[in-house]
């Protein structure tokens, strides 16, 4: 019996190599193993080659980059609907082009006042239930909207409900998730969002063209619906509030990163915020900085750009087709802005950039012709690389000025966004009716984007500097001091 234990215990330390001896209590079969003309054994192999290392999982905060990127696109796709619905609605109701216009105004309006609020609301009930209520929003409103008889509902379906529900699926939606999730790469991944929505209106704008064309209007809003119904299935799969939800840390994080506590009042907390920031010179820098880039981008292009190019006497399929080329670059320039971000100063960019789109906007009369030339697809080239590239610089400022309160105040600042380019619009086309030509308003673009670039360079970060990290923390509201040395609150 006691030979059986001899022989069997050897056999059970293969199967465990776990299991092993203290080196100061060495067993009898264990020096019996090492006498003189015993049997040698080949010591079992290390753990390392037992169980080969698996292979490391893509970080989550990719994931959820992934889903918010496909809602900010959704979003953009209805953006780019209103365009295409006015001469089918006024032929099939014979309404008013202006009681179509309202609606869009009204879309327009609380797309860019929504935002803040839903930042901060994201910080009180989490962002993936924002998320998936403003895309249920949505996809409510298109639904209605197919079945529509009167004016009013276009404007509480179209301009109302999918207004809200596309607001807070803005760039500062983007801020908030880039924040919470990315300590490395924020620049970057906050591009590639920010062109997302761009990107939304290049591939759904084509398409809703083509069926619109051969199936009506009603049958694209429907499959927009239902488009947005999907995604936000994917958002309940992939999109988490905070990193300390599924036990990880930000991207590039070196330590563990404590979910922060729910934050109440979300209305009064965002128009704290705004009151709060408003009593600094950063703000309207800011503020004034994206009622130019609104004015000079989407708000005189979308509306004014095939009038003035009809002007010149390019056709409209030519004049749509630049248009959409201007928004592939802008989903360049958004993501090498982002790479830019995260190594060189952002007020700096700024600079930068509102100074090429100054040049390139006095330079558009000569560009202008009735055949699409080489000069002309330059100008789109270099337009459209500065078109979004401005965002990812502002929401890095935003975030170092204000810290935490960031992605709240960068809504306020994209509300100016959404101000400007209303204003330019109309301002534009009133213009064109008084002088004939859109000459002026070019060359008007082009002196207030070259004040934008000089405005730019007086952003500073905490402590007054301009590099990547200020020697002090973020902006505290209760401090009597300017976070960047602008003068006290309220100067």
């Amino acid at each position: 019996m006691a030979e059986f234990t001899r022989t069997t215990a050897p056999t059970s330390e293969r199967h465990a190599p776990h299991e092993r001896q203290a080196p100061h209590a060495p067993s009898s079969d264990h020096r019996a193993s090492h006498a003189p003309g015993s049997e040698q054994r080949t010591p079992p192999a290390p753990n390392r080659l037992r169980h080969p290392r698996r292979p490391r999982r893509p970080h989550r905060a990719w994931a959820v980059a992934l889903a918010a990127g496909a809602a900010i696109v959704t979003a953009g796709a209805f953006t780019t609907v209103p365009g295409l619905l006015v001469t089918p609605l006024h032929e099939s109701y014979s309404w008013d082009r202006g009681q179509i216009a309202l609606a869009v105004s009204v879309n327009m309006v609380l797309f860019g006042l929504t935002a803040p609020f839903a930042a901060a609301l994201m910080d009180r009930v989490g962002t993936r239930r924002v998320v998936v209520g403003a895309l249920m929003l949505v996809t409510v409103g298109a639904l209605l909207t197919s079945v529509m008889v009167r004016p009013w509902q276009l404007t509480a379906y179209w301009g109302v409900l999918i207004g809200l529900g596309s607001g807070c699926l803005t760039m500062t939606f983007a801020a908030g998730v880039t924040r919470s999730w990315f300590q490395l790469r924020r620049g970057l991944v906050t591009g590639v969002l920010s062109s997302s929505s761009h990107l939304g209106q290049l591939l759904f704008l084509p398409l809703l063209a083509w069926a619109i064309d051969r199936h009506g209007w009603r049958p694209p809003v429907v499959t927009l619906a239902f488009v947005a119904l999907a995604v936000a299935a994917l958002v309940l799969l992939l999109l988490r509030d905070h990193p300390a939800d599924v036990g990880a840390r930000p991207y590039g994080a070196p330590e563990f990163v404590p979910k922060p506590p729910p934050a109440s009042g979300a209305a009064g907390r965002a128009l704290k915020v705004l009151f709060e920031a408003a009593r600094t010179g950063p703000f309207w820098v800011l503020a004034g900085m994206f009622v130019i880039c609104g004015a000079s981008t989407n708000g005189i292009m979308w509306s004014n750009w095939a009038p003035a190019a009809h002007d010149h006497g390019m056709r409209a399929t030519a004049a749509a087709s630049l248009l959409s080329l201007i928004g592939v670059f802008s989903a360049v320039g958004a993501v090498l802005s982002g790479w830019l971000t995260d190594r060189f100063d952002p007020s700096r960019l700024l600079t930068v950039y509102f100074a090429i789109r100054a040049l390139t906007l006095l330079a558009l009369p000569m560009a202008f012709s009735a055949d699409v030339t080489l000069v002309m697809v330059a100008f789109v080239a270099v337009y459209g690389l500065v078109d979004v590239a401005t965002v990812p610089p502002v929401i890095a400022l935003g975030d170092r000025v204000y810290g935490e309160r960031g992605p709240i105040v960068f809504g306020w600042v994209n509300s100016a966004h959404q101000l400007g380019a209303g204003a330019s619009a109309f301002l534009g086309a009133t213009a064109r009716d008084l002088f004939g030509a859109y000459d002026v308003v070019w060359a008007a673009l082009g002196a207030v984007c070259l004040v934008a670039s000089l405005l730019a360079m007086a952003v500073r970060g905490p402590g007054g500097t301009r590099g990547p990290r200020g020697p002090r923390g973020p902006w505290n509201p209760r401090s009597r001091r300017s976070p960047r040395g602008l003068g006290a609150p309220g100067g």
